[in-house]
């Protein structure tokens, strides 16, 4: 197997806001410190992501040090100090899930609502109690996810990402590609690897950390927003439900569990430890 290498960490402290691109991040149980701990939800507790509000693309996220953020964005109000909540726990509704988080300083909330033009509250999951159960169907007792869709973690190929772009170009459908990977909004993003190679990858290490790799990730409509611009298009998604279909999701990266404890950083090699765990892709 060829030399394969972390090339980019990704964090994404607000849910479907802007990623922070690091140099290394700390691997914890239910992804990496400071991945997804904030969040937006409406009127009726449920979480808000680009599926229904594309412009949260636009939206900039600073973290400091001490986890709190400052909230920024075109055309929306003065940027925004939120500091970590501590108050009384509340519960909202992610995919169906009852998660307990605290709500932020009113004064964010009301910035989040100016800039969205709706009414939103920003919520923040803080203790690792709070988090969720990942999908016992690909999980063992006691493993964990944020505020992430439903795995601590997800990683991505640029080979991969190579060869849709070229089966893009092969459809005649070029006029949206190549796409670039943000539209995937990975954490771990590694190259040197055949395409398609992290179908048959069941348990990897990443510098010091072991990884169960427990299935590939199933795509939606987020993949299609340009994060520039906040556009919605129609690729990669029609590419991978036409040529990379798995129960009958067009799959794009492999979902992660993290097995031990450490740091990733940029430049550390990817090492398969075990094969076979994630199944074929058609």
């Amino acid at each position: 197997m060829p030399a394969v290498s972390l090339v980019s960490v990704h964090v994404h402290p607000l849910k479907a806001a802007r990623a922070l691109d690091v140099s290394e991040a700390v691997v914890e149980p239910w992804g990496l410190a400071g991945d997804r701990r904030w969040m937006l939800v409406d009127g009726e507790g449920r979480q808000l992501t680009q599926r229904e509000e594309p412009c949260l693309a636009l939206l900039d996220v600073r973290r400091r040090d001490d986890g709190s953020l400052v909230l920024s964005g075109p055309g929306g109000p003065a940027p925004c100090h939120v500091p970590v909540p501590a108050g009384e726990s509340v519960v909202v509704e992610l995919f169906r899930n009852k998660v307990e988080v605290v709500p932020a300083a009113d004064t964010a909330s009301a910035w989040c609502t100016a800039y969205l033009r709706r009414p939103v509250r920003l919520v923040h999951l803080g203790a690792p109690a709070s988090a969720r159960p990942v999908d016992p169907a690909y999980a063992r007792p006691g493993d964990t996810v944020s505020l992430a869709d439903g795995y601590p973690l997800l990683l991505t190929s640029l080979s991969s990402l190579d060869a849709l772009n070229s089966l893009i170009a092969a459809d005649g459908l070029s006029a949206e590609g190549p796409v670039p990977m943000g539209r995937f909004r990975p954490n771990l993003v590694v190259s040197g690897s055949a395409p398609w190679a992290e179908d048959g990858w069941g348990r990897v290490r990443i510098g010091e950390v072991l990884f169960r790799v427990t299935k590939p990730c199933g795509r939606c409509v987020v993949t299609t927003v340009d994060q520039a611009t906040a556009v919605r298009g129609k690729e990669p998604l029609r590419t991978l439900a036409r040529h990379r279909r798995r129960d009958g999701k067009a799959m794009f990266g492999m979902n992660l569990v993290p097995e031990s404890a450490g740091s990733v950083r940029v430049g550390d090699r990817l090492t398969v430890v075990g094969a076979g765990g994630a199944g074929a892709v058609a």
